[in-house]
């Protein structure tokens, strides 16, 4: 099926049918597997022959997940995790070791920065962080010990865009594996691997589901990478579960129309704050005014669904606008069919200090819009009634 659009494979990529004929997949909500005979059972715990033996190793809904997700991604294999931090966290344990050191850009999610500064230090493993603006400085601060480089792009909260294909040849010249977090383009919008990168990450929790309905994460690679990776996930247990795999499956269906959707409503809402004079700033890969717009347009498809801006009047007007809004939702998720506000300063990044969030762009007063799929009309009336009274 090689030669089908990825919105066609989305669709078409399924697990095999049972005798039942269904023409949806169906759940396999079962914690083990059976065996025809003793050999069978020996054969495929020593990895001799395919087959399920435990939903924490495998199992058919996450499988097709995974699948699916390599297709869109274009690698080899892929593991299904129960979150997105559990991914991350996976395949660090997976590939490193005491005394690596791993260089990061220094946008990177909240619990993404903790991992770095508080948990990975029991383990001897030490980060470096870059910022998008400062990358031909990497040779400086790579290190005989670095094994991975890890990015986000575009970035969260502050939406900066790294440059895949320069971070990809600088790893390979210090065969350092590069590592994306894809989650904010999804694969509709972006393929790292086009650029060079080893390794994908998503929360799948985010678009891929695009519901808030569920949690989950994977991991992409060649075999190889993945097979390193597998040994500790598989071992740890951070197992996605067959019921939010066959949600995610399906969800994958209809990523590519919501990701349309998602884009062109965020590109109605950036004209209209560009053009409000109670806005200071507003930051959006496929806007114009974003330092990295041609970057943006060479990696990415559209420019996504998030939105950041930040409001005249500084914190006291950000959290007043926020206290105003009657549609939006106020959460700390993204990818939703619904809008939703947040304040990454108090929220999602309030476990760094004021000078890490200042390094990183997260100004006291910035406020991140996830555009959901309601009509654009009615998210900016509602942007625009709290924006008045905030004034």
């Amino acid at each position: 099926m090689k030669h089908y659009k990825p919105e066609t494979l989305a669709i078409r990529t399924q697990v095999e049918t049972t005798s039942h004929k269904e023409h949806s997949a169906p759940l396999f909500l079962t914690s083990s597997f059976i065996f025809d005979d003793a050999e069978a059972m020996r054969a495929i715990f020593a990895d001799e022959t395919a087959g399920n033996i435990y939903s924490r190793f495998s199992n058919p809904n996450s499988q097709e997940f995974i699948d699916k997700l390599c297709v869109l991604e274009q690698t080899e294999d892929g593991i299904a995790t129960a979150t997105g931090m559990a991914a991350i966290f996976a395949t660090f344990m997976g590939l490193l070791q005491s005394g690596d050191h791993i260089l990061s850009s220094a946008s990177v999610f909240g619990s993404t920065h903790t991992l770095f500064t508080k948990l990975f230090p029991k383990w001897g493993i030490t980060h470096t962080y870059f910022t998008s603006d400062s990358i031909e400085k990497l040779e400086q601060i790579v290190q005989p010990n670095t094994k991975v480089l890890y990015c986000e792009t575009p970035s969260n909260p502050g939406l900066q865009i790294l440059d895949l294909e320069l971070l990809s040849k600088f790893c390979h010249q210090h065969s350092i594996l590069l590592i994306v977090d894809n989650c904010f383009a999804t694969p509709y919008l972006q393929n790292p691997t086009k650029f060079g990168a080893d390794i994908i990450i998503h929360s799948a929790t985010k678009y891929i589901d695009g519901q808030g309905r569920v949690l989950g994460g994977a991991i992409l690679g060649s075999k190889e990478i993945i097979e390193k990776i597998r040994f500790f996930a598989r071992h740890s247990g951070p197992s996605m579960s067959p019921f939010n795999a066959w949600l995610l499956s399906k969800s994958l269906e209809t990523l590519a129309i919501r990701m349309e959707k998602h884009s062109s409503n965020a590109e109605k809402i950036v004209e209209y704050l560009e053009n409000n004079t109670y806005i200071e700033k507003v930051m959006y890969p496929f806007s114009l005014s974003h330092p990295q717009y041609h970057l943006a347009k060479k990696q990415m498809k559209l420019g996504g669904g998030i939105v950041t801006c930040i409001i005249k009047g500084g914190i006291d007007n950000g959290k007043r606008f926020i206290d105003e809004l009657q549609m939006c939702s106020l959460s700390a998720n993204l990818g939703d069919t619904r809008t939703i506000v947040t304040h990454p300063a108090s929220t999602t990044h309030s476990k760094l200090t004021e000078e890490e969030r200042q390094y990183v762009g997260i100004l006291p007063g910035l406020i991140r819009i996830s555009v959901g799929l309601e009509h654009h009309t009615d998210i900016i009336n509602d942007i625009q009634q709290a924006l008045e009274k905030c004034q």
